[in-house]
């Protein structure tokens, strides 16, 4: 008999819903938030009241493209955290209530963990290789930057985290110093293509162990503005894909050389990548090299589960299902992960 999970994930901006069916997705519905843009960055406040606009036509909605009714669910998941608290209320306040209502079972699921999960979430079209354990996970986002070995399902390791800022923020920032609208990764990736990479050369940070440092270069992308800015008040749009492809190449640069070198100490040559950064086109074209540098068998999520969704949120929560790992009504959200 098939088994029935229900995601919800409403950490951050996005609100979203997904249907599976034991390991095979029926729904992804993710509703944005474009009330964010003309602010240059997410405000809390707007993201819940979003979320509360959202989140009964998202789960309706999943509910019908799957072809199921709510009857048929057998358990719920829910993003407990990490995450803007406001937006974690509505979606754990739905979460406890629906399940409440159909007398199933709740399962809280961390953010962090779903995002390397969902390399098991399978498509109904056909069936995909997934990582081997143990396998090393780069999970690289707005809000995190991380290196984990994961030994299992619920066994990770936090090999290396950034010690500032994260990767997808030191994207968006620059973005947004180069006067791009937000979000600007997706932009800078999609500039950076038709630029040099080597045209402009920004410094390493020197970060002990397989931790990470952003915060620094931020710094020095901005400093190099102002100056060249001095000289020539036409700079930035003189020199946007170069500038773009530069800071691209650098921030890749920073990722891989940790991620090499966790590879070659924990022995594993099981590679894969998450988060919403993992959707750029340079750290996917790194990790193919890596692939065929070091003999990697390298694992790249499909672009509607790299960024922030429910159907990471129901994989997690159909192997915690098959566990027996469920929650109270007493659960509330936390803002920072307690994933270590």
């Amino acid at each position: 008999m098939s088994t029935y999970i229900l995601g919800i994930e409403s950490s951050c901006d996005d609100t979203s819903a997904a249907v599976l069916q034991d390991d095979t997705i029926l729904a992804n519905v993710i509703a944005n938030q474009d009330v964010h843009m003309k602010f240059g960055g997410v405000v809390p406040e707007l993201a819940s009241r979003s979320h509360q606009q959202n989140i009964i036509p998202v789960i309706h909605r999943a509910l019908h493209d799957a072809n199921i009714s709510k009857k048929q669910l057998n358990a719920i998941a829910f993003t407990r955290g990490p995450g803007l608290m406001g937006s974690l209320l509505v979606g754990t306040s739905f979460a406890k209530a629906f399940a409440m209502g159909l007398n199933i079972p709740l399962i809280e699921v961390d953010h962090m963990q779903a995002h390397i999960l969902a390399h098991f979430v399978q498509l109904k079209e056909q069936r995909k290789p997934v990582p081997k354990f143990p396998f090393l996970c780069l999970t690289v986002s707005g809000g995190h930057t991380q290196i984990v070995k994961v030994d299992d399902y619920f066994k990770m390791t936090l090999l290396g985290e950034t010690i500032d800022d994260a990767a997808g923020e030191a994207f968006d920032k620059t973005a947004k110093i180069m006067g791009l609208n937000y979000p600007g990764g997706p932009l800078i990736d999609k500039l950076a293509k038709q630029g040099n990479p080597k045209a402009f050369k920004f410094p390493m940070p020197q970060i002990k162990d397989l931790d990470y440092s952003f915060s620094g270069i931020k710094t020095s992308f901005l400093y190099f503005l102002r100056d060249q800015l001095k000289l020539n008040e036409h700079f930035i749009e003189e020199n946007k894909a170069d500038l773009a492809a530069s800071m691209q190449y650098t921030i890749i640069e920073i990722l891989m050389k940790k991620l090499v070198k966790a590879a070659k100490q924990e022995g594993i040559k099981e590679i894969a990548i998450a988060g919403g950064v993992s959707a750029n086109s340079g750290l996917r074209e790194a990790i193919k090299k890596g692939e065929k540098k070091y003999g990697w068998n390298t694992y790249i999520p499909d672009f509607q589960f790299t960024t922030d969704n429910a159907a990471m949120i129901a994989i997690t929560g159909l192997f915690k299902y098959q566990k027996g790992l469920f929650t109270n009504q007493n659960t509330t959200p936390y803002t920072r992960s307690i994933f270590k």
